[in-house]
Formats: structure tokens, C-alpha cells, sequence
């Protein structure tokens, strides 16, 4: 996680505490960057911006909602090789 401090100076210990609590506020996230803003000497505006979670497409074909065709059997496979495929029009 990279971390960047504006506005003045802040101890590793610190700044350390800050992506704590960020972890703990985003436990199903991992974060790639935190941005502590001093603004006075009572309050710290954080913000912080999370890695990109990588997600599989999934299609409806011949009726099943399916990522990939590799399960089918043989009469799936049949099906959905033969089917009328419709084109987009935008």
C-alpha cells in the first residue's frame, strides 16, 4: 500500500495506524493507495482508493446462466454451437 502524507509530517507509527483502521473500515478490500491530508492539528481527512477485483463474465446461453460452456455435455454444446446468434445494434 503506498501511503502519502500532505500538509505536514507524520511518524510511520502513525501513518501506519491510519491504514489500520482503513483495513478495518474495508475488510473484503485490498487498498493500493492511502492519502492522509493534515488539515489543523485535530484533523487528519483520509482517503484511500482500492486495488481492482478481477471478475469472470458470465452469460445466458441456451437458458443457464454460465462463466464458461467447459461443463456442458455434449447435447449443450450441440445447442449452443447451433443457436441463431443476434447482432448488437447501437
Amino acid at each position: 500500500m503506498k501511503i502519502t502524507v500532505i500538509g505536514g509530517e507524520m511518524s510511520a507509527a502513525e501513518q501506519e495506524q491510519y491504514a489500520e483502521l482503513a483495513r478495518h473500515k474495508n475488510p473484503h478490500k485490498t487498498i493500493d493507495a492511502l492519502t492522509l491530508k493534515i488539515c489543523d492539528d485535530d484533523y487528519v481527512e483520509m482517503s484511500y482508493t482500492f486495488e481492482p477485483v478481477p471478475f469472470e463474465r458470465i452469460r445466458r446461453i441456451t437458458g443457464y446462466l454460465v462463466g464458461t460452456t467447459d461443463r456442458f455435455n455434449n447435447a449443450k454444446r450441440s445447442e449452443e454451437r447451433d443457436r441463431v446468434k443476434h447482432m448488437r445494434v447501437e
